[in-house]
């Protein structure tokens, strides 16, 4: 959480927090409660992980938009708390979305957060880029494919949401010769953490969000790539 982000959610009259269906504490919650008291907080559904059923995660969108418009109405600023930063990725865009529509002349600002990538990069000691190196960032709920075609440009290659394709993305890394220098992590800053170089990636399923990096390919030593 940075400077900023913390004086955005005290200074909000509420901040809603997304949970899925279960009602269970998400990370955002968690985060958020170390800083704003409880009774400021308002949990609101989301179908985080609906992919298949479109109506329902559209209904999902359309709820969770109402009550933030409701809240809107009774109160002069609204916080939405989202791991990672809001434009990457999050489920804050389409919230962001609904809302304007439902509640015209809306201010929007976003506060920028710290990425899954950023995070793994400093906890690993992986250089995400150097010099003129390019910086991919796909998710692997698009298909290994993508993944794929990644490895095979320049540039470093950041993967999201790897871990039920675990055994795929493991292939996709030996294929491209890639395997080597890259890295993966997933719960990173909880008490669960796990970074572990990607060549001890062995097929077995990861957590969802585990995130990997493949460094660029470095050679001509120092400054090699400026």
């Amino acid at each position: 959480m940075t400077v900023k982000g913390v004086g955005a959610l005290r200074a909000a009259d509420v901040v809603v927090v997304p949970v899925m269906d279960g009602g269970e504490r998400g990370r955002a919650e968690s985060t958020v409660l170390h800083y704003v008291p409880a009774e400021k907080v308002v949990r609101v559904v989301f179908a985080l992980n609906e992919r298949s059923d479109r109506a329902r995660r559209e209904a999902a969108w359309d709820a969770a938009g109402g009550r933030v418009a409701e809240l809107l109405r009774a109160h002069a600023s609204v916080a939405f708390a989202t791991i990672g930063d809001p434009n990457v990725y999050s489920t804050f865009t389409y919230l962001a979305q609904t809302v304007t529509a439902l509640v015209p002349g809306t201010v929007v600002e976003t506060v920028p957060g710290i990425t899954a990538m950023q995070d793994l990069a400093a906890r690993s000691g992986a250089v995400l880029t150097e010099g003129t190196e390019p910086l991919t960032l796909v998710p692997v709920t698009a298909g290994a494919a993508v993944l794929k075609d990644a490895l095979n440009g320049p540039g470093t290659v950041v993967a999201y949401k790897f871990g039920r394709q675990a055994r795929e993305v493991a292939e996709a890394l030996r294929e491209s010769g890639r395997i080597g220098d890259a890295v993966w992590g997933s719960a990173l800053g909880l008490p669960e953490e796990s970074i572990r170089p990607a060549a001890d990636l062995d097929g077995a399923p990861l957590p969802y969000l585990s995130t990997l990096i493949a460094p660029a390919r470095r050679e001509g030593g120092r400054g090699g790539k400026l």
